[in-house]
């Protein structure tokens, strides 16, 4: 057993934990950061947010090749799947990033420690790694230990037959008929994945609408997008159990306000309903850490808990847990150690569901403005008459704008369509300065860019739209 001091120890290397143990190094302290991984970047580096991308990517790439470039004069014949080359490239983007962050860290000279870190004190970290238990001092910790799969009952995850998204990212082969449980981000994104592939798939979701939290029309308009592309769902279901065996899944499906059950077969079940904060082991719990009934621990404006020189951030947090989110928390709470003001507005993290088309909001939504007794404006400019959408064959879907009808100041947004993704940092940073629809309206925009679409929604809010 060895002992090692620091001013600050991160447990954790995901997008939260070395994104804040890199600004800490910055700001001239000396940094540990553990990870219980092999590698860096936690969940959506290793088995979540870049794997699937580069699935969607190139199984976007295979549905293309196979149905959209007739269209281009462009002759494909023959068109075959390598899933395992395809899987081997997906691999290939992790490692490279994983080895990425590793030079970073050691570029800011920063302790990287293997294992799995618990807090036995204030101010004291054991490691228990490879090498055995290694004793570490500081003045601030902070968790970073992200989240995890939440599980269902009656549904036991083997990541063979029911597998979890980790499982969903390395089938060994495209399944014939796929059930994906939950209607949400990673649920869609994966599922889109395997249906382009070859696979039928169903989507059971427990509410009668997919992407829960999401504004109402954009959830429409995808669905309605999805089903075309072959998926089908099942709303207002939820399943009370699975039996696997050799030959695939048996779900057992029942209305979720009460009704005769179902079974529906599968060969390969995805369970996506959400997930919950990882926080085992850390022994928070002796220390007096509160958590509230949801398992997130309690944090004040500094992301200081309920006990002195612990800090917390990321996805044991309240908050979207998103990775983004989770690296402004890291910098947010890093900055505040060293005395500088910061803060993270939670009210203006975009999201993105990474479909085809892709989906992006921030800010409000309609739902909740009339819930709340917001008066507001909606312009909404469709893709369709968006002249790069048209070029690009890719017309589907709209932007749209809401703002306070008194102010005009931009309170939501909320895309489907091409790049959207991308699309949506113009709204993000209008709302961070406090922007009006006017603003984005009297913006010079490139012509022919998707974004054009963003200043003719922006006109639409006064009723000004050019090209419609």
């Amino acid at each position: 057993m060895t002992d090692a001091r620091y001013d600050i120890v991160v447990i954790g290397g995901g997008p939260g934990g070395y994104v804040a143990a890199i600004r800490a190094a910055q700001m001239g302290s000396t940094v540990a950061c553990i990870e219980s991984r092999g590698s860096l970047g936690g969940t959506c580096l290793n088995v979540g947010c870049i794997p699937s991308k580069a699935l969607l990517q190139s199984s976007e790439l295979f549905a293309e090749a196979q149905h959209g470039l007739a269209a281009h004069g462009i002759n494909a014949t023959r068109v075959a799947l390598d899933l395992g080359k395809m899987l081997a490239r997906k691999d290939k983007v992790v490692e490279d990033l994983t080895k990425g962050i590793a030079f970073l860290l050691k570029k800011n000279k920063i302790e990287r420690l293997e294992g799995v870190g618990s807090i036995t004190a204030p101010g004291k970290v054991t490691v228990t790694g490879p090498n055995g238990k290694t004793e570490l001092t500081a003045k601030a910790i902070i968790v970073a230990t992200g989240s995890e799969v939440a599980s269902l009952p009656g549904v036991d995850i083997d990541e063979q037959r029911i597998v979890s998204s980790t499982g969903a990212l390395s089938l060994s082969a495209v399944p014939k008929k796929m059930i994906v449980v939950g209607g949400g981000y990673i649920g869609l994104e994966m599922g889109s994945v395997w249906s382009r592939l070859g696979a039928d798939v169903t989507v059971v979701e427990y509410l009668d609408r997919i992407v829960p939290g999401m504004d109402g029309e954009v959830a429409k308009h995808l669905q309605r997008v999805l089903t075309k592309q072959g998926l089908t769902f099942r709303l207002g279901s939820k399943v009370t159990k699975a039996k696997s065996s050799k030959s695939g899944v048996t779900l057992t499906v029942a209305p979720s306000g009460g009704g005769e059950a179902e079974d529906l077969s599968a060969d390969v079940v995805l369970v996506s309903i959400g997930r919950k904060p990882f926080t085992d082991g850390l022994g928070l719990e002796g220390l007096g850490v509160k958590r509230d009934a949801h398992g997130f621990i309690d944090i004040d404006q500094t992301y200081k808990t309920s006990v002195d020189g612990i800090y917390a951030i990321g996805d044991v947090i309240r908050g979207p847990m998103l990775a983004h989110k989770a690296s402004e928390d890291g910098v947010a709470c890093v900055e505040m150690l060293h005395g500088r003001h910061a803060m993270v507005d939670y009210g203006k993290v975009p999201g993105v569901v990474y479909t085809t088309p892709e989906v992006a909001t921030v800010g409000r939504n309609e739902e909740d403005l009339k819930k709340d007794g917001v008066a507001y404006n909606v312009g909404k400019f469709p893709f369709l008459a968006v002249s790069r959408a048209k070029v690009s064959g890719a017309t589907d879907g709209f932007i749209k704008i809401l703002a306070d009808a008194k102010t005009d100041a931009v309170l939501g947004v909320h895309i489907i369509g091409p790049d959207a993704g991308t699309l949506i940092h113009e709204a993000v940073l209008c709302m961070e300065f406090g922007g009006s629809a006017e603003d984005i309206a009297a913006t010079c925009h490139a012509h022919p860019t998707l974004s054009e679409g963003m200043k003719e929604a922006a006109l639409a809010v006064a009723g000004h739209a050019i090209h419609i």
